[in-house]
């Protein structure tokens, strides 16, 4: 492996020290089977301890741990046990990305004219045509400075005011939706926002509430920035000791819902909600972004659907082409902060050809790449590609094959090693294995949801080996806390471990 001539090195010392390898690396292999019994070495013994432990029972688990110097299978516990893998199903969805579109792919959203500029003016609508990028002004933050180039890009080209509306033109991508299977109490919730053509500040709104000074008075949420559709106020000001408690509904009009109590005169207490109609949302933000900047628009904000097809013809004018950083970049947010929509939105992009785009079509793509890699559908079902759905099933052996797969690939394994959280400092593993062997050196994605929690990635053990690892525990009761404990013990013992421990 020439990326690593050291590691190289190191294991040409020990085989010639030790005498027990052979002349050439063996072929890579992929060992299957059932849980280890009776296991013949140290590292699999003390794996096999946490595993089986008390506080481990109560879990479904699937684990496999392979040596991706020499492809050797070192650990395998139910590898080929298909288990819901949460978000670590995004290592997959990122896979495929990246070899179905390349790590340069950028996303293109367009300004459109439908009339002439005389004055200062257009003299017509401003369409503003989606290509399904996530990215658009997904800081979350006040400041909308994509938009804001936008509006200084129009004034560069002499558009001080705009006679007509703001066209949302979201026909390249299906009509935005749930992943298939979502929970329906998950929808409301800011993680779970649903992506499309046109996508603006990751297509949520921040919901802020603000108790009464004593129990029984009106609370008071404040929306950022305003999402369009109504919020209806359910929450109560409950005593000062009590705790609070909130929830985020559906309504059947399609209203968002804030339920519960929050105590009086406490701190005020921030939620994220999903938008409902990512397109209006996108549209409204533009227009007051284009007003904030000194360009006045007379008409509405609205949705091309709405409208008859002659808005748009063969006359109207390029304004502004706008391009999302590469895969390369977007990769770093999508792993590190484990974000759905980007999974959702590169599930959508994966047909170049459709039109719309559809996850439909994504899911076929990523079932053709995977079966080219050997790795089929009774190893892997996907359901979506953020991992947010139960109908997702996958094998421990499918995601280290995957995980082998990039790391042994010239073009892969710097940009995917690189998205991935590092454990003790960065993204959703900043405060997990600090303090241990695995702190700074494992490199995994985290998967979360009710009564699963999944861990799988890299980590280099103590004799500089690079070892893949996937981790998978389902159907647990009470809190995640001792599950977690013991994935992150797993994770530490390999970094610890030695080739004498492996028995090689």
């Amino acid at each position: 492996m020439g990326r690593h001539p050291h590691r190289r090195a190191l294991s040409l010392l020990l085989c010639l020290t030790l005498g027990a390898c052979a002349g050439a690396r063996p072929p890579r292999t992929s060992t299957t089977g059932g849980p280890v019994s009776a296991p013949a070495h140290a590292l699999a013994r003390a794996l096999n301890v946490l595993i089986e432990s008390p506080a481990a029972r109560p879990a479904v688990w699937g684990m496999q741990v392979r040596s991706l110097d020499s492809g050797e299978v070192l650990f395998d516990h139910y590898g080929d046990r298909l288990l819901m893998p949460a978000s670590t199903l995004k290592l997959v969805t990122l896979a495929v990305a990246a070899e179905r579109l390349g790590w340069d792919h950028r996303y293109e959203t367009e300004l459109l004219s439908s009339g002439q500029v005389v004055g200062g003016a257009l003299d017509g609508d401003l369409v503003v045509r989606g290509g399904g990028d996530p990215t658009i002004n997904a800081g979350g933050g006040r400041d909308t400075p994509v938009f804001d180039a936008w509006a200084d890009a129009l004034q560069a080209a002499g558009i001080t005011a705009i006679r007509g509306r703001i066209v949302g033109d979201d026909n390249l991508v299906e009509e935005a939706a749930p992943g298939f299977g979502w929970s329906w109490d998950d929808l409301p919730h800011g993680y779970a926002a649903t992506g499309g053509a046109l996508m603006h500040r990751a297509n949520t709104a921040r919901l802020t509430v603000h108790s009464g000074s004593v129990a029984g008075e009106n609370t008071l949420i404040e929306i950022d920035p305003p999402a369009g559709g109504p919020v209806v106020n359910h929450v109560d000001t409950s005593g000062p000791d009590a705790e609070p408690e909130l929830e985020l509904r559906h309504a059947r009009d399609g209203a968002l819902e804030v339920w519960g109590g929050i105590p009086a005169s406490a701190s005020p207490i921030s939620l994220t909600a999903a938008v409902t109609d990512p397109t209006l949302f996108f549209v409204r933000g533009l227009t007051r972004a284009l007003e904030r900047g000194g360009i006045d628009v007379t008409g509405d904000a609205v949705d091309l659907d709405s409208l008859d097809d002659s808005v748009l013809d063969d006359t109207a004018t390029l304004l502004v082409r706008h391009r999302s950083p590469p895969l390369s970049e977007i990769s770093v947010p999508l792993m590190r902060n484990s974000q759905n929509l980007y999974a959702e939105a590169l599930l959508r992009t994966l047909d170049q050809r459709r039109r719309p785009r559809t996850a439909a079509a994504g899911r076929n793509i990523m079932r053709d790449v995977l079966e080219s890699w050997g790795i089929g559908p009774s190893r892997i079902v996907v359901a979506d590609a953020s991992g947010l759905s139960r109908y997702n099933y996958v094998t421990a052996r499918a995601l280290v094959d995957v995980l082998q797969r990039m790391y042994d690939h010239p073009r892969h394994a710097e940009p995917y090693l690189a998205a991935l959280p590092v454990a003790g400092e960065s993204g959703t593993l900043t405060s997990r294995m600090t303090g241990t062997a695995a702190a700074g050196n494992a490199r995994a994605k985290t998967g979360s949801m009710s009564n699963v929690r999944a861990l799988s990635g890299y980590v280099t053990s103590a004799d500089g080996e690079m070892l893949a690892f996937a981790v998978l525990a389902n159907n647990f009761p009470g809190a995640p806390g001792p599950i977690l404990g013991i994935i992150d013990r797993l994770v530490d013992q390999l970094a610890r471990s030695t080739r004498s421990d492996s028995g090689r």
